[in-house]
């Protein structure tokens, strides 16, 4: 039987895979495709910079999540999580660093090393708001359907990680004709099938010459990444074929 919790590679899947893929492949040649680019360049910037022994991990946080165009990714509308863990570095640096290095343990079950990742920003805010008895901030901005986590899963590994997008995800899992939608977060399937996707439409070799084609070699990541999967998704999640 095939495994229901990946994207399966039998004939209806794959075929509806390939459609969107040669949409997909024409969209990356648009101006719409230069869109997401910030990404790529905060992402070259992470891996990078990104030394977990650095002395001080507070300028090494910082440094790591910089940007020439955007802050779009760590800070929107009542929305700072590089900032609230600039604070957490400040108050506890040691414990932040280990909190990385957990997160980052590949050997162990990935949902329970972001549990506890979103578990230790709860009791760092605890301890913030102890400091900070007058202080009105009641969030760390961490709980927020694994955006920055994933980011920072996807920035130090790229070729294994990409962004969290739930609702892309669903959406596509449809239009793909996928058996059971997930209805709630599942990240070790998530990044499972976009390890799939990657796999699948990166065979394309006028796809991934579209995709380069839009980098810049001197500011984007160049190599293999996830991302490319998933801006796929997030393209497959606006485009009906039906």
């Amino acid at each position: 039987l095939p495994d229901q919790g990946a994207l399966t590679q039998h004939t209806m899947n794959l075929k509806r895979i390939q459609e969107f893929a040669e949409g997909f492949k024409q969209h990356l040649q648009t101006e719409q495709a230069l869109e997401s680019l910030y990404v790529w360049e905060s992402q070259r910037h992470f891996y990078e910079n990104w030394q977990l022994d650095t002395e001080n991990f507070a300028a090494l946080y910082d440094q790591s999540l910089q940007n020439s165009e955007t802050r779009r990714l760590w800070v929107r509308q009542a929305y700072f999580p590089k900032q609230r863990m600039l604070e957490f570095i400040d108050m506890q640096p040691e414990f932040v660093r280990a909190m990385f290095k957990e997160l980052y343990q590949e050997e162990k079950d990935l949902q329970g090393r972001v549990d506890r990742f979103l578990f230790y920003c709860d009791e760092l805010l605890r301890e913030y708001q102890e400091l900070h008895p007058k202080t009105i901030e009641t969030e760390h901005f961490h709980r927020d359907g694994y955006q920055m986590v994933s980011l920072y899963l996807a920035f130090r590994y790229p070729d294994q990680y990409a962004l969290y997008d739930f609702d892309a995800f669903q959406h596509t899992l449809r239009q793909l004709k996928a058996p059971n939608v997930p209805l709630t977060h599942d990240l070790e399937r998530y990044f499972k099938v976009l390890r799939t996707l990657y796999k699948l439409i990166s065979k394309d070799e006028a796809l991934m010459a579209a995709h380069q084609q839009r980098l810049d070699p001197d500011k984007h990541y160049l190599q293999p990444s996830l991302l490319l999967a998933w801006e796929y998704i997030r393209f497959c999640q606006h485009i009906n074929l039906d």
